[in-house]
């Protein structure tokens, strides 16, 4: 063969090697890549955004988005404004059909995010933001954004709400009657004459404000997330110093009750025989005054018998006194207002009353806020505890030497 045919040949092969080459490499370089499946939220088709409620969500492309094999529809959780609920897997996967079924749950495990998407609620229902998505990775794209077209989260169903609520103020509107007309938070005894009333009592005021704080929270906090057992330990705490209180405060009281009783009824009892016997000695006095003529004995006997008299006259005077100062006056045992009553004794306004009161207010304002804000009762730290008591120790202190 011709040196030039050969070279040719050998030449025109090496530039169909290079261009296969180079061809093979384009190609790998740039594979033609099937494209991406974008999944997106277009509807609620059955129930509604609510704790422990079902809801059925269409996903727009749910069943290519679940043909990849790293897609797992089942690790798909709600979002909502956002955030994660997470733990909250599908109950039913329906790819076919674009459909995912959630039971709304509050658990462990997402109870904070509820808790900021239901606290400090301001209706019964608010506007929120609505997809489903990866857990831990970014939602899908949706129709429901919080501004332009919002879904409704419902804070506090309607019917349940009425029905707590009505429960609620009828509790506190019969507390607060039972408590202006009758002794069930005021000082124990009998009823001042002219239709008064006894005066309140602070340590039965203090239990009655902490029975309907927990007793009003626990209904708003089993309303809005159905969750039972909310009392907690320190709560428990919190209420045995108030009804230790009201209890030591109690038999405070019913010590010097006995007492006083007591006394007045020696006091009483002595009142009657002095009574008796001045008359007697007056009479065996005058008996001897009579006589026309006395012997010595007779001066003596008279001697003693005013001696007696004297002394029965000036003892009667120290027992009407001693009744006197323990026989209240008639305004005692008679409400002067609410404040007045739970602030004061015998002596005018104490400041050891002041402090319980003072110190039970703002730990209720901190309960309150806790309730409604974070959905959940405080747990009072035990310094704070341990503050309460020895207030209400000291309260308990000063009522030995208070008088009734």
């Amino acid at each position: 063969m011709d040196l030039s045919k050969l070279s040719c040949v050998t030449l025109l092969a090496v530039a169909l090697t290079c261009a296969i080459a180079y061809t093979a490499n384009a190609q790998g370089a740039n594979p033609q890549t099937p494209p991406t499946v974008q999944p997106k939220v277009t509807a609620i088709l059955d129930g509604h955004l609510e704790a422990d409620d079902l809801v059925k969500v269409e996903v727009d492309h749910l069943a290519e988005w679940a043909a990849i094999p790293k897609n797992d529809p089942s690790k798909l959780v709600p979002y909502i404004n956002g955030l994660a609920i997470t733990g909250n897997y599908p109950e039913e996967i329906h790819a076919a059909d674009n459909h995912l079924h959630y039971h709304l749950r509050i658990t462990a495990a997402n109870k904070s995010v509820w808790v900021d998407l239901l606290g400090a609620p301001t209706h019964i229902r608010r506007p929120v933001a609505f997809s489903v998505g990866l857990e831990g990775q970014s939602q899908f794209d949706t129709v429901f954004h919080q501004q332009d077209n919002p879904v409704y989260l419902t804070v506090i169903s309607p019917w349940y709400g009425v029905i707590a609520l009505a429960i609620v103020l009828l509790t506190l509107i019969l507390l607060v009657w039972l408590a202006r007309t009758t002794n069930l938070i005021r000082e124990p005894g009998p009823k001042p004459a002219g239709g008064k009333l006894r005066p309140y009592n602070l340590g039965r005021t203090q239990m009655a404000f902490w029975f309907f704080l927990i007793y009003a929270s626990y209904v708003v906090i089993w309303l809005i997330t159905n969750a039972l057992d909310t009392i907690t330990a320190s709560l428990l705490a919190l209420m045995g110093i108030s009804a230790g209180t009201a209890l030591s405060e109690a038999m405070i009281d019913s010590g010097k009750d006995a007492t006083k009783t007591g006394q007045m009824q020696d006091l009483a009892a002595e009142k009657q025989s002095l009574e008796q016997s001045v008359p007697e000695l007056q009479s065996q006095i005058a008996a001897l005054n009579t006589k026309e003529s006395m012997t010595p004995d007779d001066l003596t006997n008279r001697d003693s018998l005013n001696k007696q008299l004297q002394d029965s006259r000036t003892r009667l005077a120290q027992v009407n006194q001693q009744i006197q100062a323990l026989t209240p006056p008639a305004s005692a045992g008679v409400s002067h207002g609410f404040l007045r009553d739970i602030l004061s004794d015998a002596s005018g306004y104490s400041f050891h009353r002041f402090q319980i009161f003072a110190w039970t207010i703002v730990l209720g304002v901190i309960f309150v806020s806790s309730v409604y804000n974070g959905l959940t009762m405080p747990e009072f730290s035990a310094t704070l505890l341990g503050l309460m008591g020895i207030s209400s120790g000291t309260y308990i202190g000063f009522k030995f030497p208070e008088q009734k």
